[in-house]
């Protein structure tokens, strides 16, 4: 009778704990990987800010997110070679970029410019992904490169210009883009050496000598960046030392990342907004 009622209690404790059909349908439509997000946004919401808000650039960040949203649900389609639950998502989050996207073409050709490098990078996203590489450093270096280049089409709408792409290229966008890429680059490398890659003592050189470029590379252009690079050096050599004899960093790696990309997106911002262009 003892071993009966166990034996229901596990059962039921599976059935409880198994994710169900509705949550894992959700998952088909909403990216899981938040620090997936925080690369996406941070560089376009610092434009966003830097450049002088306007209802165009509030409309280029809105399809931006629906970009990341294809794809995300397209590398997915392509990972698990065209399983039938992730075309639904992805069909759905083209047609509305589609639906946004081509109006804002029309008012705004000059955002086509841009297109061959985001195709490119898209390209090589997918690809990683059939790959099921898509933690490679190839597949990080397309995320962030799409990512801190979408600073400069975001400038390009600000209210600080006096019109829509005014300048093709920006100082202000271009100083964003660049400044993300190399911080969002060396998250890439810490977070690794965190998790996938923790105990590569290769990986750890190579996260320290980045951070060490970024801090030099700082603080020959402000006193802001530098110390920006001092704080993203001290936490690549102090964390992954101090936890190197722990048998779970992901959680330590989330805080961490957590805090230190809120300290990025604060003080790149306003650089962004202070320093002379």
């Amino acid at each position: 009778m003892s071993a009966r009622v166990h034996v229901s209690l596990d059962a039921m404790a599976d059935q409880t704990n198994r994710p169900t059909r509705r949550t894992l349908k959700l998952r088909d439509w909403i990216s899981t990987e938040p620090g997936a997000w925080v690369i996406v946004l941070m560089p376009a919401l610092t434009a966003f800010i830097a450049g002088g808000p306007s209802w165009n650039s509030v409309w280029l960040v809105v399809l931006w997110c629906l970009c990341y949203c294809v794809q995300f649900c397209a590398a997915r389609f392509a990972k698990s070679r065209g399983r039938a639950r992730y075309r639904a998502p992805m069909l759905t989050y083209a047609a509305l970029l589609a639906i946004l996207g081509v109006p804002f073409l029309l008012k705004f050709p000059e955002i086509l410019w841009w297109a061959p490098l985001f195709a490119v990078l898209f390209a090589g996203s997918l690809i990683c992904s059939y790959n099921r590489a898509e933690h490679s450093i190839i597949a990080n270096l397309c995320a962030v490169l799409a990512s801190s280049a979408m600073a400069i089409p975001v400038t390009c709408l600000g209210s600080h210009l006096s019109r829509p792409f005014q300048e093709m290229l920006p100082a202000r966008g271009v100083e964003i883009a660049c400044a993300y890429a190399l911080v969002l680059f060396a998250s890439v490398l810490y977070v690794k050496t965190m998790i996938r890659e923790r105990g590569n003592s290769r990986y750890l050189a190579a996260s320290w000598a980045w951070h060490a470029l970024i801090t030099a590379v700082g603080f020959c252009f402000s006193l802001i960046y530098g110390i920006l690079g001092v704080i993203l050096l001290a936490r690549a050599i102090i964390v992954p030392l101090a936890t190197r004899n722990l048998k779970q960093t992901v959680k330590v790696a989330g805080i961490s990342e957590c805090v230190s990309s809120l300290i990025s997106f604060s003080l790149i911002t306003y650089a962004a907004m202070t320093l002379p262009m």
